[in-house]
């Protein structure tokens, strides 16, 4: 199978997303290592798994639906 590899602007291009928001909020958090994103030779630069982002942002939004977001972060699911 081949992986589509992107930078974080190629990502945030693609997703509609700020390079700044990618960083601060998605990674480590929603895009996690070794599934979303690789560190090629064990450097500083990130690049991202297109295909399993794309698979994974489909799923989110199916989970939390019917979800009520609550004031420390988390959901209820309704």
């Amino acid at each position: 199978m081949t992986m589509s590899y992107l930078t974080t602007q190629e990502l945030a291009e693609r997703i509609k997303y700020d390079v700044r928001t990618i960083r601060e909020r998605l990674k480590d958090n929603v895009l996690i290592e070794g599934i979303h994103y690789i560190r090629p030779f064990g450097g500083r630069k990130i690049l991202y798994l297109w295909e399993p982002i794309e698979r994974d942002m489909g799923l989110h939004s199916e989970q939390e639906a019917f979800a009520i977001p609550m004031a420390n972060g988390g959901i209820i699911n309704g």
